[in-house]
């Protein structure tokens, strides 16, 4: 496939797509129900492809890899190692992949690659100054065990009947309801946390980490300060309130796991024939690694809309952006000067 049929190139080597961002048509008056269902139904669209791809994974795992109930019951070491290797065997896969066929052996070279360079191998931002190795350390000591903490500790109280448990058979209108929710609710909560660790204390010694990453790889997805792990991952405590089934929960941190790879991978379209490729969606996280402060969420509420900080990939949106970051900067260089006169 040629690039530039579908964006530009620019001297730097840096590629971007010609269609701009827009928010799919949920959140719109007045509604469009013929455009809402095309986009849910459709391909791409909200079920298709990833969220379809993940909830299958997530069901498979519950009902192929998971301990039985009665098991769980007790918190011993067998079954929570069990679930911690199969956790990361699933990345090692799934992440791997993705790491595999565009970064060892591009194969579709830069085609579609946001960011013309590639990952860095002489980085002091990076653990052993290779962002790669830095990205899967970090992944592998902080992001698989975090996630299997929390998985094990709500499938534990699943199965001692501390919370509120929902049976699919008995309830499956109510349950496929959930289902379909848990993508929605993920962007919310993943707007609420990252606004969090953008306040500049916890940008600077947690999120940070993270961010060194301006040029995002598949591994990029998950490499975070654990304390982030902890924020991130938290999302699955919504069943501990929300009346559920552990299927839910699974697919849930199974979405919160394995999104980062395509969100991160630093490539427009996944190129899988002569006329055909996988789109990835990663643009606009892409730009929210470029320029920080832009697309906190990522997804189907239009929270930076909502809030002004949407960036849809066109120079007005970028003029906009500055022109915020200059008047916040104006507002800072005043209020320093009104500190240093009254300690004057």
């Amino acid at each position: 496939m040629d690039d530039t049929l579908y964006g530009s190139r620019d001297k730097r080597g840096d590629w971007k797509p010609s269609k701009l961002l827009k928010y799919p048509p949920v959140f719109i008056w007045p509604a469009k129900p013929a455009a809402f269902l095309k986009w849910f139904f459709g391909y791409p669209g909200y079920l298709l492809p990833w969220n379809v791809l993940y909830a299958a994974i997530g069901t498979m795992l519950w009902l192929y890899a998971t301990p039985s109930m009665q098991t769980m019951k007790t918190l011993a070491p067998g079954w929570i190692a069990y679930l911690l290797l199969r956790n990361a065997v699933l990345v090692l896969l799934f992440f791997g992949l993705f790491h595999l066929r565009l970064y060892m052996q591009k194969q579709q070279g830069t085609r579609f690659k946001y960011n013309g360079k590639w990952p860095s191998t002489n980085n002091s931002a990076f653990l052993f100054g290779n962002q790669t190795v830095d990205n899967v350390i970090w992944t592998f000591a902080g992001a698989v065990p975090l996630w299997t903490a929390f998985e094990v500790l709500t499938l534990w109280a699943f199965a001692n009947g501390i919370i509120p448990y929902v049976d699919f058979d008995e309830h499956p209108v109510y349950c496929t309801v959930i289902m379909l929710l848990i993508p929605a609710f993920r962007d919310l909560h993943f707007y609420l946390v990252h606004r969090l660790i953008h306040w500049p204390p916890l940008y600077h010694t947690v999120h940070k980490l993270h961010h060194n990453n301006v040029n995002p790889g598949p591994w990029s997805g998950l490499a975070m300060h654990p304390v982030e792990h902890l924020l991130y991952f938290s999302g699955v405590l919504i069943h501990w309130i929300v009346p559920s089934n552990p299927i839910h929960a699974v697919f849930h941190l199974t979405h919160l796991a394995l999104a980062p790879a395509p969100g991160h991978v630093g490539f427009d379209k996944i190129v899988i024939g002569e006329d055909s490729a996988i789109d990835t969606h990663a643009y606009d996280h892409y730009l929210h690694h470029k320029f920080f402060e832009c697309n906190y969420a990522d997804g189907v509420i239009p929270l930076d809309k909502w809030f002004g900080t949407f960036h849809d990939g066109s120079k007005e949106a970028e003029d906009r952006m500055n022109k915020r970051f200059m008047e916040r900067a104006k507002k800072y260089a005043e209020k320093q000067a009104r500190r240093s006169q009254a300690s004057g």
